[in-house]
């Protein structure tokens, strides 16, 4: 369940809450001796990890819990809780909600389970708890929570059994999840590598308080440096964009790891894009828009928290590997390049500088091979790397030491890289598979990994975040967008017919391929003669968007008798379907260099989208596409454009010539401004093909499906 204000874009921003996240007075409804009860648990935490604010047991058969001062109630406390924790089950976590709003509780964490998540009874009691604590102002966390946790000020409001099994260390990292072992199971790899944890919360069926809204409240902390989000709905889009809004103004990274799917009752629309713009693309697009990256599990979200916590920006992804292994340097350049990872060749004036230093049979290209010479001088490492760091083509660095010990100095390595990327700025990961090198390095502050391939894909994700946030930037711009305001579809919808389709493309500024309506045999015949040359003949109507699976189409008609042919066949096609046909198109072939398909339809949870890929009849079965926002900037379509697989083909392969790309963005563009027009009521749009010609030819759409909500 998500009330009723998630209807309001921005409602809530405004809404405090520091009271969850900075408490002066925390109760506990359903105090207990008991360590392993909820209400135990929290009281022994508060106590554990240094709460300086007032604790206040509730628990009416106890005048004594854990050593503190019990009360009855509510009217008993001698004075107000900012924050409660519920934690007694059902109907008394009902009548503790509403006790709370009457007392003046700025917000209540209800850890009590068995409301929206088990049937229809739980979620009529969710509702009267929401109804209750509007009423005051109060807002909820929960039900079904493990709760929330500020380990800088020990407010805990939270039950984890993580945190006694590992200590908790305040730090930069925040994390926020729905589930508990979403934010449970990264806190625990993080304190396994030594990474202090700000905020620890699992928000559980957010009847108020979402999972966004309160890692917004998170992202505004000026300490944090990484925030880490598990989703598994998307509960308030505006709550996202203006976490993009805050990501981009401090330069915050943001992973996103977003599971599951959305309901199964969603329907595609009448057209390929609606079925080809899935919900995970979607998604990811729009994460991507707002200046945060979605991952793929668990481990990507602590797969780079060391780099994210050093004060680098990387300026490119061209990677320097150093290494006194040969092998190390073919592994880290297979994973380079497996992670699209440039590794270019130093420039001749490095080489000879690189040539000064080392011995003549190492290796001064990149990779840079300083072999086992590095045994017999512990000074290499500091001496090469200011020499490469001038060199143009080095934006990170990569520094593998697979064997050393006796006889190495292992201090010096690792004073001299650390030393090398403080002076620098320049990212630095170390690779090094033995624990005691490994500890060296990581005492010197750096990051350190086991396997070469780990350091690559840190280093990747590391820099495709910032490349993230500064696209976002250029294209949205540091502070907060536009709200998204939904339009749900109307139950009636109107599908155009081809001429109408075509004729409000082309009026909003899609070129479109010469054709005529007609609506006799004879007319056909003229617009044959008109066109000149091959001609495609194809039934009008909005009753069947996908003409050519009925008989509908014929191509490449030349003669008069062929005109009149198709004439007689499409027309008993329409009727073998029952369909009355407005008429039909005659339109010139129009062949090109590639088959497109651009199209736009309005998602029911972030609105707008467009869609590109490869067009033409298969585009459902060998699916290439990708999906922007309909407010994308150019840039943001020229990537989207980029990142298809038949991407290297609109440059010009084996000497053919480019193809006009800008055109394509030009149609994408237009179709974001008809989609994202009120006025127009344009539920979806699917033009398929688009022809694409040779850069400066333009392109020209053939077939336009165009849905309007009535």
């Amino acid at each position: 369940m998500t009330s009723d204000l998630h209807n309001d874009p921005y409602a809530k921003l405004g809404a405090d809450l520091s009271y969850a996240i900075n408490p002066r007075s925390i109760a506990i409804v359903g105090a207990s001796e008991n360590e392993d009860k909820l209400g135990g648990r929290c009281l022994q935490y508060l106590k554990r990890f240094g709460f300086k604010g007032t604790i206040l047991p509730i628990n009416p058969t106890r005048a004594e819990t854990q050593g503190f001062k019990t009360y009855p109630d509510f009217e008993s406390l001698p004075e107000v809780a900012e924050l409660v924790v519920i934690a007694v089950p059902g109907d008394q976590a009902e009548a503790a909600v509403k006790a709370c709003a009457r007392h003046g509780t700025r917000v209540a964490v209800i850890l009590t389970a068995g409301f929206g998540e088990t049937d229809d009874a739980g979620r009529a009691q969710e509702r009267r708890m929401v109804e209750a604590a509007r009423a005051t102002g109060m807002r909820l966390i929960g039900p079904n929570s493990q709760g929330i946790a500020n380990f800088h000020n020990g407010a805990l409001a939270n039950f984890s059994t993580m945190f006694v099994e590992t200590t908790p260390v305040d730090g930069p990292v925040a994390i926020v999840s729905q589930s508990g072992g979403g934010s449970a199971v990264p806190y625990g790899l993080l304190r396994e590598r030594g990474i202090g944890v700000r905020y620890c919360n699992a928000i559980g069926n957010q009847c108020d308080v979402t999972v966004t809204e309160l890692a917004l409240a998170s992202a505004r902390d000026p300490d944090i440096k990484l925030l880490l989000l598990y989703l598994e709905g998307i509960p308030d889009p505006n709550h996202i964009a203006e976490l993009g809004a805050v990501a981009r103004e401090r330069g915050l990274p943001v992973l996103v790891l977003k599971s599951g799917r959305t309901p199964a009752g969603r329907k595609a629309s009448l057209s390929h894009t609606g079925s080809l713009a899935t919900e995970d693309r979607v998604v990811d697009s729009f994460f991507e828009s707002h200046g945060l990256k979605r991952v793929a599990g668990v481990a990507d979200l602590v797969r780079a928290a060391e780099l994210y916590l050093q004060d680098w920006t990387p300026s490119g992804r061209r990677l320097v590997v150093i290494s006194n292994s040969g092998t190390a340097c073919v592994l880290t350049a297979d994973a380079a390049a497996d992670a699209g990872m440039q590794i270019n060749e130093l420039q001749a004036s490095t080489r000879v500088e690189l040539g000064k230093v080392l011995p003549t049979f190492a290796t001064t290209t990149n990779p840079v091979d300083i072999t086992a010479a590095l045994l017999s001088n512990s000074r290499l490492f500091g001496d090469i790397l200011p020499i490469i760091a001038r060199d143009p083509g080095a934006d990170v660095f990569l520094i593998s030491v697979p064997v050393a010990g006796r006889g190495y100095d292992v201090d010096a390595f690792a004073r001299d890289a650390a030393g090398f990327a403080k002076a620098t700025g320049k990212p630095v990961v170390v690779v090094a598979p033995q624990p005691k090198v490994a500890g060296k390095f990581k005492e010197a502050g750096l990051a350190v990994f086991t396997l070469e391939s780990e350091g690559v894909a840190a280093l990747h994700q590391f820099i495709t975040m910032h490349e993230v946030l500064a696209n976002a930037r250029t294209a949205r711009g540091p502070g907060r967008t536009a709200p998204i305001v939904l339009t749900p579809p109307s139950e009636r919808q109107q599908v155009l017919n081809e001429a109408e389709g075509l004729a409000l493309v082309q009026a909003h500024g899609i070129p479109v391929v010469p054709h005529r309506l007609c609506r006799s045999e004879d007319e056909v015949v003229a617009a044959l003669v008109a066109v000149g040359g091959l001609a495609a003949i194809k039934g009008c109507t909005g009753a069947i968007t996908h003409k050519s699976d009925v008989g509908l189409v014929c191509l490449n008609i030349a003669t008069e008798a062929a005109a009149r042919q198709a004439w007689r066949d499409i027309s008993a096609a329409a009727a073998g379907q029952g369909v009355a046909l407005d008429g039909l198109i005659v339109a010139k072939m129009a062949p090109g260099r590639r088959e497109m398909i651009v199209g736009a339809h309005r998602d029911p949870t972030f609105g707008p989208v467009l869609t590109v890929g490869d067009g033409g009849k298969y585009v459902e079965h060998l699916p290439d596409v990708q999906v922007v926002m309909a407010n994308a900037t150019r840039a943001e379509i020229q990537r989207a454009i980029q990142r298809l697989r038949i991407a290297p083909l609109f440059m010009g392969v084996r000497g053919e010539a480019a193809m006009d790309v800008d055109a394509l963005c030009d149609a994408l563009l237009a179709l974001g401004r008809l989609i994202g027009d009120p006025g127009q009521a344009i539920h979806s749009v699917d033009l398929n093909p688009v022809i694409l010609y040779d850069a400066g030819q333009g392109c020209l759409a053939v077939d336009a499906v165009v849905v309007r909500d009535e």
